[in-house]
């Protein structure tokens, strides 16, 4: 006779705690994997997030014009900024050249990257609604501009389940001290997606990457108070019915197999010194060593199934630029840009050949975004205030066609004005990747179908191969 799991609750009071902790579920989390809309060209996201507004000027999108007309006053009005301390146009310090057999021409701030041009489908058009580092974040990651809706990994993981019945579907890595997004822990949330579907945030180079993630008892005695534990939440789910409930004790399940998994998850005494070094651990630089360690591991984790990474920036504390949004630099932008771009440049040109030549590349998107570009004129002299009205983000992977060129900014590099793209569009052609057609992925909520595109958002056809 087939149990549904709430009708296996409703029977077995501890029953059902008591099987999952033997591990007896394993069957279940792996048929958790739910079918696709249509075959999908990817299984696996890493979301490589720039907090704090990467220069699409002085990066992706270099103008020649900002040469010509370096010092000069900005030919059209200029919208108000975070802080009004706006000069003239500034040249980029960095140098522009056409790169790969695409020719894409962008600058040497990431020298290892750029040469691969090649493998990046480069949106040029990209905007945003706001023009604030927090309402910036949560509209990058969740489609609306404010906290309590999911994040876009929850939706990964609620559309298409678990692969691995041992760790989340929805992953944040941190090292080095890096820390959460202006906006807070919110922006990783399931919103009203069941809890399980909520990112885990693991310290890549912590003596524990989750705290208590080594059980401090016994395993006789975690089964005896996990399987209690199952037994009340069990009782008071008969009575509700509730997919909140239902959600903590799945939780349950997974982070009890996560003792196990995520330590070893983590410990990358098994791989090779060429392969550390290939992500530049071992160069004696603190910040690429520890953005190396994330790109090592998020690699660990699309090779065991979990369908969602984010990489998490380090803070080089340069131009205003601190630990929340460590690519803000109102001041000092060549050193901070500098500084930040030399710490996440090796590690990702290395997550991407390492990805090839381990048969990744094919099934594995790479986002590159931050929440917002730069403005064409200098503030204080030497930074870059915000400008969401035309920026820079890519994507990359066997599933996209690289050295491809979305889009377009005007000749100033301050607004979008070929091919808008929004973050809808950009979510809709990810989803579409994963296998899913992003107006139908949705979830009742407060009497409505919401959906991580909202009401918006066109499927990017030209960038998929």
């Amino acid at each position: 006779m087939f149990f549904t799991r709430r009708q296996m609750l409703s029977r077995c009071s501890l029953g059902f705690g008591s099987l999952a902790l033997a591990g007896l579920l394993s069957r279940e989390a792996q048929a958790a994997v739910k079918a696709p809309h249509f075959p999908a060209k990817v299984k696996n996201v890493i979301f490589a997030y720039m907090s704090g507004g990467v220069s699409h000027v002085d990066s992706w999108d270099p103008k020649p014009e900002l040469a010509k007309r370096h010092g000069q006053p900005m030919p059209v009005p200029v919208r108000p900024t975070m802080f009004n301390n706006n000069g003239n146009i500034m040249q980029s310090p960095w140098a522009a050249k056409a790169r790969g057999k695409s020719g894409v021409v962008c600058t040497d701030l990431f020298p290892r990257l750029a040469e691969m041009v090649d493998d990046l489908a480069i949106i040029r058009s990209m905007t945003s609604k706001v023009n604030e580092h927090a309402q910036g974040n949560y509209f990058m990651h969740t489609g609306f501009p404010f906290m309590g809706h999911p994040s876009a990994g929850a939706w990964a993981s609620y559309g298409l389940g678990t692969a691995n019945e041992n760790l989340p579907g929805f992953v944040v890595l941190q090292s080095g001290g890096a820390t959460v997004p202006h906006g807070g822990v919110g922006l990783y949330s399931s919103g009203f997606l069941p809890a399980e579907h909520q990112a885990s945030i693991l310290n890549v180079d912590g003596a524990e990457a989750l705290p208590n993630i080594r059980p401090r008892e016994g395993d006789d005695a975690q089964r005896r108070r996990l399987a209690f534990i199952a037994e009340m939440d069990g009782a008071y789910l008969k009575k509700t019915a509730d997919v909140q409930i239902e959600a903590a004790i799945r939780n349950y399940e997974t982070a009890y197999r996560m003792q196990a998994a995520v330590p070893e998850l983590t410990d990358l005494r098994g791989e090779s010194d060429a392969t550390k070094a290939l992500y530049g651990i071992g160069s004696g630089d603190k910040l690429v060593e520890g953005y190396g360690r994330q790109c090592l591991v998020a690699r660990r984790l699309v090779e065991r199934g979990v369908r969602f990474v984010e990489l998490s920036c380090l803070n080089a504390g340069i131009g205003a630029g601190n630990g929340p949004n460590p690519w803000d630099q109102h001041g000092d932008l060549k050193r901070g840009h500098g500084t930040m771009a030399r710490q996440v440049d090796q590690p990702l040109a290395g997550l991407i050949t390492d990805l090839k030549a381990r048969g990744l590349w094919d099934s594995t998107l790479i986002l590159w975004a931050g929440e917002f570009g730069r403005t064409p004129f200098s503030q204080g002299g030497d930074g870059r205030d915000h400008n969401p009205a035309g920026f820079s983000v890519w994507l990359a992977g066997g599933a996209v066609k690289g050295g491809t060129v979305f889009g377009a900014t005007d000749d100033l590099g301050y607004n979008a004005v070929e091919k808008v793209a929004t973050v809808y569009d950009f979510y809709a052609t990810v989803l579409h990747l994963m296998g899913m057609d992003h107006e139908a992925l949705t979830y009742r909520y407060s009497g409505r179908d919401f959906r991580l595109t909202d009401v918006h958002g066109t499927v990017m056809r030209e960038l998929i191969a």
